[in-house]
Order: structure tokens, then C-alpha cells, then sequence
């Protein structure tokens, strides 16, 4: 690994909770923005070196390893036991799978927050300053020995809140409303449901998911795109702002770019729209000044034509 390359971290998702206060609905399977909520936890940690989803496996957008806790329904402390032995990384990242708004700069922020600091732990807080254990990254090993300690102590895990595992680490603490933000009410669901198509978040939301479920990892200027969008639908005609940005990403695939090769032919697209709409701007003030000039000639011609005028005939 070189310098540049960030450390390795796993990854454990507890998805296998009763969801009770959704009548037992399959919670993670709930869809927000088209994507199930499982999915958009799994796409925020997409670079983790290993992902283990502590429940019953079921299809996901990327691959992940199973894990189940014993007995089933044993509780998050006993869910997290089960998925860090699968796990070999120094951080771990611990999430629960109803997190529509997680990304993946809050994984990094956590990761680098725990790896700036002697902390064992940084976890978010929600917007009532509560602490979110199940948005965190976590040093592995003091995980490790605060769950032997609790199972000593305890003579088992199955039922123990996340707090009894929590308190005895040394934790940092960030304040974000909105990555924390958890679905456990039908509320919930609907309350993220109705931001992500709020004007100043839909269109990131919706190209995040589409690049989800065509299964790219690539980041572009989109502002670029819609510019060259624009630029195509105004010089050229509107049907061709869709197709034009269909043939960047195709001319970029072709060339086996990346985001460098988006905006090279983005670039290139974009100056032949505005050399199509200037011609059309020429074209159209070469007519604009034939039709004047007609409109001279045929005054004349009128005049000419009255009795008593300047034509060839008069005097």
C-alpha cells in the first residue's frame, strides 16, 4: 500500500432487527429513492475491504458475506459479535442497514476522524445530540475486548443494548442530522422518501442511483453534462440533449476512460453545440438581412409603380 492509499477498513452491517415498529416489515428491503435501504447502506462502504451483512442473506447490489448471530434475534451487541469474526481489518465500520442518507464522505470522515485521533471509536450524533453507535468506525481490537468483557461478565451477549458495549470505550463524537438519520417508523420512511425529492437534493439522488443500479463507480462533473445538456437542447433541438450525453459517456466507454475522458468529450460535444447554434444565429441574421433588403426593393418597386413616380416611364 502506498501512502496515498487509504488504510484498509471492514465493514459490518446489522441488518436483522425485528423492525417492530414497522409491523415486521423487511425494513431493510424498504425502497427509498428506488433503492432498497440495505443497498444504500452497502453502496456508502462500497471501498471496504471486507462487508459482512449480519442477517439471513438475501440479493444485494454488490457482493457481501453473511453472518448470523446465535440465536437469531439475539440482539445488536450479540449481531456485532457475530459479524467482527468475520472480519480482519485494524477499523472496522459498524452500521445498521435503515440508513437512507449515509455516504460515502461521512465513511470517510468517520474513518479518517478515528485514525487522526487515539479515540477507539467516532461515532455520529443525531439531531437531538444522541449518540448513533450504529453509524461509527471503530478500532477493531477494543471492540474485541469490550465484547469479551461483557461476555464474561454477562455469561453471554444475547440481549445487551449497544450501550453497555459503548460504555466502556474512549469515544469521539460528530454531529451530523442527516447521515444518522435512521428509519424505525413508516414516518421515517416516508419523511426520507419526501427529502430526497426536494429540489436541492433529487438530482444528486437520482444520479446516485442510477450509477447504483447500472453498477458505475464513477464520479463526473455533472455540472458540466448539464451544461452541455442545455447547450445541445437550445442550439441544436431538445430531443438531442439526452442523446448527445448518451454519446459522451459512450465516446468515454470506447476510450476507457475515466472521469477525464467524461469531460474531454464533453468538452468536445459542448463546442460543437455552440458552433451548430452560431451557425444557426448566422443563418438566421443572413435571412433576417435578405428579407430586409426585399422589403427595400419591393418599397421601391411600389413607388415606381404610382402614377407621377421616378420609374424608367416618368416625365
Amino acid at each position: 500500500m502506498t501512502s496515498n492509499e487509504p488504510a484498509a477498513y471492514d465493514a459490518v452491517v446489522l441488518a436483522g432487527g425485528g423492525a417492530r415498529r414497522l409491523g415486521g416489515a423487511d425494513k431493510p428491503g424498504v425502497r427509498v429513492g428506488g433503492r432498497a435501504l440495505l443497498d444504500r447502506v452497502l453502496g456508502a462502504c462500497a471501498d471496504a475491504r471486507t462487508t459482512v451483512v449480519v442477517a439471513d442473506p438475501r440479493p444485494t447490489a454488490r457482493p457481501v458475506r453473511w453472518a448470523r448471530e446465535d440465536p437469531p434475534g439475539a440482539g445488536p451487541v450479540a449481531a456485532l459479535d457475530a459479524g467482527l469474526r468475520h472480519t480482519a481489518a485494524d477499523d472496522v465500520l459498524v452500521l445498521s442497514a435503515d440508513l437512507p442518507f449515509l455516504a460515502a464522505d461521512t465513511v470517510r470522515r468517520l474513518l479518517t476522524a478515528l485514525r487522526a485521533g487515539a479515540a477507539e471509536g467516532v461515532l455520529l450524533t443525531d439531531a437531538d445530540g444522541r449518540d448513533q453507535p450504529l453509524v461509527a468506525a471503530y478500532r477493531t481490537a477494543a471492540l474485541r475486548r469490550e465484547l469479551a468483557v461483557l461476555t464474561a461478565g454477562e455469561g453471554g451477549l444475547t440481549g445487551l443494548p449497544l450501550r453497555r458495549l459503548t460504555a466502556g470505550l474512549d469515544l469521539t463524537r460528530v454531529p451530523d442530522p442527516v447521515a444518522s438519520f435512521d428509519c424505525d417508523t413508516w414516518d421515517d420512511i416516508a419523511a426520507a422518501r419526501a427529502r430526497i425529492r426536494e429540489h436541492d437534493h433529487v438530482l444528486d439522488e437520482w444520479i446516485s442511483a442510477v450509477k447504483d443500479e447500472l453498477g458505475i463507480d464513477l464520479d463526473v462533473d455533472t455540472g458540466a453534462l448539464l451544461d452541455l445538456a442545455r447547450d445541445a437542447a437550445h442550439g441544436v433541438a431538445r430531443p438531442a440533449a439526452p442523446l448527445t450525453t448518451f454519446l459522451v459517456g459512450y465516446a468515454a466507454a470506447q476510450a476507457e476512460g475515466g472521469p477525464e475522458a467524461v469531460a474531454e468529450a464533453a468538452r468536445k460535444a459542448a463546442a460543437l453545440a455552440l458552433r451548430w447554434a452560431a451557425e444557426a444565429e448566422q443563418e438566421k441574421a443572413e435571412q433576417g438581412q435578405a428579407e430586409q433588403q426585399q422589403t427595400e426593393q419591393q418599397t421601391e418597386q411600389r413607388k415606381a409603380d404610382q402614377p407621377g413616380g421616378s420609374g424608367p416611364d416618368a416625365g
